[in-house]
């Protein structure tokens, strides 16, 4: 496990209350806490917002399993060595039906020997298209297209879309240093 960052830009406060919309919309998504993502996300009122509603969509609203949206968060993560990243994502790819072997397996995603056979033929797909995507940027052929028989094109879309943001927010976090929170996070609030 890597260290703890400092921030380099300070938190804002755990009881900010204003704007009161922003802050409420924030808090309601995370089941009533801010975290620090949201912390340093807060500094911006225009650019909370914006990522409040992307991400909430991104999480909740979209038909790609959660078991396959966690599996890529995760591997992204560990690709762009953003720990605050996995340590919220791996309990959500447990309680998506992951077991605690495919989140260390996961750990182990760019090491060319890493044994995924514990994932099924379509979860190992998205770890090559989540490979792929985070390091190389151009995708084989070969990995969308049998994604696209796997899952169809709406799924696609999807999980590319998921591997993009996530790739974002471990940028955001690696730049500006975001760490864990102290106590570990209960599913559903990242």
């Amino acid at each position: 496990m890597t260290p703890t960052p400092s921030p380099i830009i300070p938190y804002v406060a755990h009881d900010l209350s204003d704007p009161a919309d922003v802050v409420g919309a924030i808090r309601k998504r995370r089941g009533g806490q801010l975290i620090n993502l949201d912390r340093m996300l807060l500094h911006s009122i225009p650019y909370a917002r914006g990522w409040n509603a992307f991400i909430g969509e991104v999480r909740r609203n979209l038909s790609i399993s959660a078991k396959h949206r966690e599996i890529a968060m995760c591997g992204v993560a560990v690709l762009n060595g953003a720990e605050y990243e996995f340590f919220h994502h791996s309990p959500e790819l447990l309680a998506a039906g992951g077991t605690q072997a495919q989140v260390d397996a996961l750990r182990l995603i760019d090491n060319e020997t890493a044994d995924f056979s514990m994932f099924d033929s379509t979860e190992q797909q998205v770890i090559r298209l989540t490979f792929q995507m985070t390091r190389q940027i151009q995708v084989a052929p070969e990995v969308l297209g049998e994604l696209q028989k796997q899952l169809g094109n709406t799924k696609v879309v999807e999980l590319v879309g998921v591997i993009a943001a996530y790739n974002m927010v471990s940028r955001f976090l690696i730049a500006l240093g975001v760490g864990p929170e102290e106590h570990p996070p209960t599913p559903a609030s990242a």
